[in-house]
């Protein structure tokens, strides 16, 4: 039984490119094909396919926010993010949707190949190539950066939009200490005002992308149905077709899950 296929993105070249790419391999199908995450909800709730491929640029949205409505609405759907994005923090923001894997547009398309199937057969495990590298990565820089607990704290009262006073209130603090924190962290961030803190916070994982970002509007909703169950047996944690491999284990209240372990 092929595997369904379904593809959101807003560039005629790039499904055209998957069109061509899938007809050489008789184990995938496409059943449907949406340029807008606006059309996207709608059809997928319809098609119900075993895999979608997500374009992080929508002509009218995040396919990132649109990867995570699909986490929380379809359990057992495989969610692949195709980007020309290929920076760690995109990787990131990419794994905490509850997508299962990260392809880069210009990847060989075997590449492509192994994360569609891969999507199928282990949709709450994450796999993208340069994984490991990147984690090596964030954990260097955050060891350099090295906030302390009271930094921490800042930051977070920072990420909640407040004011110096309001965090020397919540803190329980004199104004100029609170504002001795700030100065301190935005210091450590290299950052010249809060705009830049949060973003390299989050660049770095030291604040997810959610708590910054609001969720899409109305428009991208998705309508929800009746979750499947995926036949196809999930594979175990580390190397799928040469990419490093995260089993993720759904929490309540949040849709990505918990890194179990890495490939």
């Amino acid at each position: 039984m092929p595997i369904r296929l379904a593809i959101v993105d807003g560039h005629t070249l790039t499904r055209y490119g998957l069109k061509e790419l899938i007809a050489q391999h008789s184990d995938i199908e496409i059943v449907a094909e949406c340029t807008s995450a606006t059309d996207a909800s709608l059809v997928i709730g319809t098609v119900l396919p075993d895999v979608v491929t997500v374009d992080v640029t929508l002509p009218d949205g995040n396919g990132l926010q649109l990867a995570r409505e699909f986490r929380d609405c379809y359990a057992n759907l495989g969610i692949v993010i195709l980007t020309s994005h290929g920076e760690d923090d995109v990787l990131f923001r990419a794994l905490e949707t509850g997508a299962s894997a990260f392809v880069a547009k210009t990847a060989p398309v075997e590449e492509v190949l192994v994360a569609i199937r891969h999507a199928a057969v282990a949709a709450l495990s994450f796999t993208a190539s340069g994984l490991a590298v990147a984690l090596a990565r964030r954990r260097t820089v955050q060891e350099q950066i090295a906030l302390s607990p009271r930094e921490m704290a800042v930051l977070r009262l920072l990420r909640d939009g407040m004011s110096i006073p309001a965090i020397a209130t919540a803190m329980f603090i004199s104004k100029s200490t609170a504002k001795t924190y700030v100065a301190r962290l935005y210091e450590k961030l290299g950052a010249a005002n809060r705009a830049q803190a949060l973003m390299t916070a989050i660049r770095y994982g030291l604040i997810r992308y959610e708590d910054e970002v609001p969720s899409a509007g109305p428009a991208h909703r998705i309508h929800r149905a009746k979750l499947r169950s995926n036949p196809r047996m999930p594979s175990p944690a580390g190397a799928v077709g040469g990419m490093s491999v995260v089993l993720l284990r759904r929490r309540s209240g949040h849709p990505c899950g918990r890194m179990i372990a890495t490939g």
